[in-house]
């Protein structure tokens, strides 16, 4: 049975005037150089050159100076190098010492892409039949560096979508915390990534190694060497450093005891590749918080940690409600490190405030994690594929500890043989929970199909369309990468199930599936 669907003639594209101002990293060396050329400057021309680059970039950027001076506080370390007291320097002065440590990042120049949407908290103001919504797209820049972005907009009655105005001034977020660890979780996680990487044996966790015995020592990067490391006092082993934190520790307590560990000369490389391994890890929770006066879509989530220096991929936004009734958005996503990847879970209440922290388990190895908006018999649920070809689902107590999964779809039909995917989280409706699926069959073309599973059991499938839901048309198969369409999640509204999608991993739009008639066709397919 074909499902007709309507594609809306709405597209988000690549927009490369959407910049955000980031820090430039430099050298030790050149650092230090820059800083005494600019201090050389008379103050006249100190004052011309601040003036030219406020009349340039202020219309740019929210308030350019205040982002010089975050990236001039930076190169704290740099100053007591070279013996320079910052009290002693001018405000214009600093400001541009930061300017020469600023640069303009385009956030979407290459591709605006793989969306998914949610209903947005704020209902004020829509009219009856109508509905405010929030489009998270995965935006793609210079070096494929990956972010997060959002649109929001309002859907009419007959599911129009109107875009709100998409703001200029754009920003990572104001403030970034770093959390406490739970140190039980994080030594799991540590050894779980051991065994998952297959190169380095777990028992190095417990091999000694030998530290001096200091009490104050701060990371390496901002000291050399000390002194007294040629003395060692005792021995330690990775391990030991979490033992000697407390049960729940901060990024700075862990950062102090890995620095005594890794100045220690007689360290050997496997030894630092888990002392880096607790770093990258430790780098990957932390909290975000966007200036209350600005727009949703200029409220980018870029790479802050380690573990996603190289991309924030594929956000699976869903609108869950727990069993009290308090509701919270996540979002599953992929962190990409140039080399590994750690799926990652985002929360949030308002979308101003942002929590990240990484996925833990046996299960956290794979990309495409989709969790349900409800709890199913008191656990949080999950859609997953940890073998890269077939859908599972997984159960937890805890929504980012995932430790066991079981196979609920194969591929079957000739467009999915080469593996599929959920594309988003699944949509409770009366008749089962709806997932969308992705798949991936002959000549690696990128489709969507739809399924039906049992509301309080969804490991059993009531029904799969035996053609795709929609594969790419002319217009949709050409871009970065070709014959690819793919979402991250849809919503209901009215009798429509609103699928956006991105278009051969270039731009995205959205299309419309009479509800109904879809169900139908999943009831009447069997399995």
């Amino acid at each position: 049975m074909q499902v007709n669907v309507i594609r809306k003639n709405l597209f988000f594209s690549p927009d490369p005037s959407r910049i955000i101002a980031r820090f430039l990293f430099l050298n030790d060396e050149r650092s230090a150089d820059i800083i005494r050329k600019v201090l050389a400057m008379p103050e006249k021309e100190v004052n011309i050159a601040m003036s030219q680059l406020l009349r340039g970039y202020s219309r740019r950027h929210r308030n350019i100076s205040r982002i010089f001076e975050k990236h001039f506080a930076r190169l704290a370390p740099i100053f007591d190098k070279i013996e320079i007291n910052e009290e002693d320097l001018s405000i214009p002065q600093k400001a541009l010492i930061g300017s020469y440590f600023t640069m303009e990042y385009s956030i979407e120049s290459a591709a605006f892409f793989n969306p998914s949407v949610v209903e947005d908290p704020d209902q004020s103001g829509v009219r009856t039949n109508e509905k405010r919504v929030i489009f998270s797209f995965r935006a793609t820049g210079e070096g494929h560096i990956s972010s997060i972005v959002f649109r929001t907009g309002i859907l009419d009655q007959n599911n129009n979508l109107s875009i709100e105005p998409v703001g200029k001034m754009l920003a990572e977020a104001d403030v970034i915390k770093r959390n406490f660890y739970d140190k039980k979780t994080f030594q799991e996680k540590l050894v779980e990534m051991n065994k998952a990487e297959n190169t380095i044996s777990s028992a190095l966790l417990d091999k000694p190694i030998e530290i001096p015995n200091h009490a104050n020592v701060i990371p390496p990067a901002i000291v050399g060497p000390p002194d007294a490391v040629k003395k060692p006092k005792k021995l330690v082993s990775p391990a030991f450093i979490l033992d000697n934190l407390e049960d729940n520790f901060t990024y700075g307590e862990l950062m102090k005891n890995l620095a005594i560990a890794i100045k220690n000369p007689a360290i050997t490389e496997d030894q630092i590749k888990v002392l880096n391994q607790m770093m990258w890890l430790a780098s990957s929770h932390y909290e975000i918080n966007f200036s209350i006066d600005s727009a949703i879509s200029e409220r980018v989530i870029f790479p802050v940690s380690a573990t996603e220096q190289k991309g924030i991929e594929d956000a699976r936004f869903v609108r869950f409600t727990d069993d009290n009734g308090d509701v919270t958005y996540y979002a599953t996503y992929t962190a990409y490190d140039g080399v590994a990847i750690l799926p990652k879970l985002i929360s949030t209440k308002d979308f101003y405030n942002f929590r990240i922290l990484p996925i833990n388990g046996e299960l956290a190895r794979d990309k495409g994690m989709a969790l349900f908006p409800r709890r199913i018999q008191g656990k949080y649920a999950m859609l997953c594929r940890i073998d890269g070809v077939n859908n599972y689902i997984a159960y937890s107590e805890s929504i980012n500890i995932w430790r066991e999964a079981k196979i609920i779809q194969q591929p079957k039909f000739p467009w999915e043989l080469v593996q599929m995917g959920n594309a988003g989280s699944p949509i409770e409706t009366k008749d089962g929970w709806l997932v969308i699926t992705h798949a991936v069959g002959s000549m690696r073309e990128y489709t969507l199909g739809a399924s039906l599973f049992e509301l309080e059991n969804p490991e059993i499938e009531i029904g799969r369309l035996n053609q795709p839901l929609m594969t790419p048309n002319e217009s949709e198969r050409e871009g970065y990468v070709p014959n690819v369409i793919y979402s991250c999640g849809s919503i209901i509204h009215l009798n429509d199930l609103i699928i956006p999608y991105a278009m051969s991993d270039h731009s995205s739009t959205y299309a419309t599936v009479n509800l109904r008639e879809l169900l139908d066709a999943l009831k009447a397919s069997g399995n």
